[in-house]
């Protein structure tokens, strides 16, 4: 925010690969299906330069059942035949590539030859070639780091451009990279839904795969309109979002000109040199601006007039209310006294340094949201509160977004709204935030990006 608010790549996320596609450079039932997935015989699905191990059999698992699930999906949203790929699939390890495992020109083909060094660190389709190419050396990072869907999610990804050579890419790097996004949302689903034969996928790993999709974006402040660009954290989570709840015709429909992304680029050199971030000591005053303005502006459409609640940090041991009392939380609003109280060194100062400033943001408007229903004699401590004071903050951070408060000199800043997933993410589960939650922090982000895309209306409050 600026007076101002960053965003820092979370530990859990790569935020320095870029997955490329060369043309342009919640809720589900997890399901097995009908039998527990079974590996692809590597005679059966070949993949040039593949080695016995898991990072490759993860890989063509995965391509297999994006062959099954493009299929049957590429006649009913395009109505055309599916067209597998022409010039097959290539594994690299850049960390020791060994050139003979390669015909002559390389990878791709004879018309447009790539070197095995040219996939280090990355994942591409070549539509010169029609093919798919990954370094495993990076799968098997992203798989280390965020679990080992990431590596098939990877590849759905690049499938997902293979598509859009066929039924054409947009004009725009940002939308032709976050609609793939989306397909792999899509594929996604399908397995969630226990329809593949070859990869299974339980909800509770999505929220490792949506951190994943977070860091793999663009450095924060990167121009959006770069023809390299991909998106912020937000824009790509957002992306696979779509193709999860919405399917392949979401897909298909959604990733036009005007479609909201929130990647923008540093304009000073003091927002290049700390990213944008507020100091810490200052967030607390940004805080106590923005939030009573936001809901002083929201209140009059439900018939009410919102009175700020005080906040008051603690370190360690929270004051006693109740159940907030007896259960040491880190955050929460007390009832009884009218007060929000945060745990500044649990909580707060640990999600400034590992995340950014507007985490700080996020935690206080959690508890915030829980006052603001209080209020209007709504409940603060059942799954209904939780889910509807995620949207109510993701509301709060989409008027931010549009500038609501840039009367007071305080905006957004690139990468804020990313800050938010990551500390729903990290910390919307833990006990000290939100105890005894059903929610996944998937579903968390799903409500904090419902809040912030679409307003109120699915926040639960009477609007």
């Amino acid at each position: 925010m600026r007076h101002v608010l960053r965003r820092a790549v979370a530990a859990a996320a790569v935020g320095s690969v870029l997955l490329t596609g060369c043309a342009s450079t919640v809720s589900g039932i997890a399901s097995r299906g009908a039998s527990v997935p079974e590996d692809v015989p590597a005679d059966e699905f070949p993949i040039t330069g593949a080695a016995d191990n898991e990072t490759d059999r993860l890989a063509r698992n995965a391509l297999a059942d994006l062959d099954t699930f493009w299929s049957q999906a590429y006649p009913e949203y395009f109505g055309e035949e599916y067209q597998p790929l022409a010039g097959g699939y290539f594994s690299v390890d850049s960390t020791a590539i060994d050139e003979s495992a390669y015909p002559e020109h390389g990878i791709g083909c004879d018309r447009a030859p790539t070197d095995p060094e040219e996939v280090a660190n990355n994942a591409h389709y070549d539509p010169n070639c029609d093919v798919v190419a990954y370094d495993r050396a990076l799968l098997e990072q992203l798989s280390a780091e965020n679990g080992p869907y990431l590596g098939p999610a990877v590849m759905a990804h690049e499938i997902g451009h293979a598509m859009q050579n066929r039924f054409g890419y947009a004009d725009s790097a940002i939308i032709v990279e976050t609609q793939a996004d989306c397909l792999a949302g899509a594929f996604t689903r399908w397995v969630v839904d226990g329809n593949a034969e070859h990869v299974s996928l339980r909800v509770a790993e999505l929220d490792q795969v949506v951190l994943g999709f977070i860091g793999l974006s663009d450095p924060v402040g990167f121009d959006p309109d770069d023809q390299r660009a991909h998106g912020s954290g937000f824009d790509r989570m957002s992306g696979f979002f779509a193709g999860y709840e919405g399917g392949v015709g979401s897909c298909r429909d959604e990733f036009t000109e005007d479609r909201l992304f929130t990647a923008t680029e540093f304009t000073t050199q003091d927002d290049l040199d700390n990213e944008g971030n507020a100091p810490y000591d200052e967030i607390g005053g940004i805080i106590g601006t923005t939030l009573p303005a936001f809901y002083e502006s929201v209140f009059p459409g439900l018939g009410e007039q919102f009175t700020a609640p005080e906040v008051e940090s603690f370190d360690g041991t929270a004051p006693a209310c109740g159940d907030m009392g007896a259960e040491d939380r880190d955050l929460g609003y007390c009832e009884a006294d009218g007060t929000v109280y945060v745990d500044e060194s649990d909580l707060l100062a640990p999600a400034y340094e590992q995340i950014g400033d507007f985490a700080v943001a996020t935690a206080v408007s959690l508890a915030y949201a829980q006052a603001a229903r209080a209020q209007l004699g709504l409940s603060i401590d059942d799954a209904a509160a939780v889910d509807s004071a995620v949207c109510l903050t993701g509301w709060y951070a989409g008027r931010f977004w549009t500038g609501d408060y840039q009367a007071q000199d305080i905006t957004i800043s690139p990468g804020d709204v990313d800050e938010a997933a990551v500390f729903l993410l990290t910390y919307g589960q833990t006990e000290g935030v939100f105890p005894n939650t059903d929610l996944s922090g998937f579903e968390m982000v799903d409500a904090f990006r419902d809040g912030f895309l679409n307003g109120g209306a699915g926040c639960e409050i009477g609007l």
